[in-house]
């Protein structure tokens, strides 16, 4: 199954996320950022992978998939 355009922008907002400190978070502004990354942080959100709908901090659950994600990466791109 191929990853659907808003599973896309997902992993593409994990991949901003630094992986290196739990105290460091980004920011989705609504108003000057792309509407599916917008979408893709409400998604995110409701999953329980960031600590806030537009942004925020990485759960315990969204450390492991930014994890997961930059294995993936890096695999692809090998």
């Amino acid at each position: 199954m191929p990853f659907s355009a808003d599973h896309l922008a997902e992993l593409n907002l994990l991949a901003q996320f630094p992986s290196t400190s739990n105290q460091a978070g980004i920011k989705v502004h609504a108003q000057t950022a792309a509407p599916e990354t917008v979408r893709a942080a409400e998604t995110l959100f409701a999953r329980g992978l960031i600590s806030q709908k537009d942004g925020g901090y990485l759960t315990p659950l969204g450390a492991e998939a930014v994890e997961l994600t930059q294995k993936l990466q890096s695999i692809l791109t090998s």
